[in-house]
């Protein structure tokens, strides 16, 4: 049952971390970064590559670890400060929705990340019309 909701305090880590890993692991990492995992509060963690995040939660009868990886397009590259250290930071709930959902808490315009070049049905065409354009540069 999804219990998550504004009166959770959510924690988000400041460095990225191995998705592979369970719930014995997050706690660890908690542990690592000050906090203690069974206080009630939300820890929040995401991938290298910005497209997978868990949160682990602490209920009464044990931990339950929410996982959400998108299909498309990548979580805001905002996630991680530049510096990278362990540890956690303190993000309201309206933060956490919009990162979920694959959009940047502070852009103008609400838009997932894309990942990259669009590899859809006319891409074939589109690389065909660069490679012409490259050649009418030369």
């Amino acid at each position: 049952m999804f219990n998550l909701n504004e009166n959770n305090q959510f924690f988000i880590s400041n460095a990225p971390t191995d998705m592979r890993v369970g719930v014995n692991a997050m706690c660890g990492k908690v542990r690592q970064g000050g906090g203690d995992p069974t206080d009630g509060k939300v820890y929040v963690f995401a991938g290298k590559t910005r497209k997978v995040m868990k949160l682990l939660h602490w209920e009464r009868g044990g931990y339950v670890m929410y996982y959400k990886r998108l299909e498309t397009g990548r979580l805001s590259p905002r996630l991680f400060p530049p510096d990278q250290h362990t540890g956690f930071r303190e993000i309201r709930w309206d933060e956490l929705v919009l990162f979920i959902e694959g959009i940047s808490p502070n852009a103008r315009r609400r838009k997932r990340f894309q990942a990259g070049e669009n590899k859809g049905e006319n891409y074939a065409e589109n690389k065909k019309n660069t490679a012409s354009k490259i050649w009418l540069i030369r």
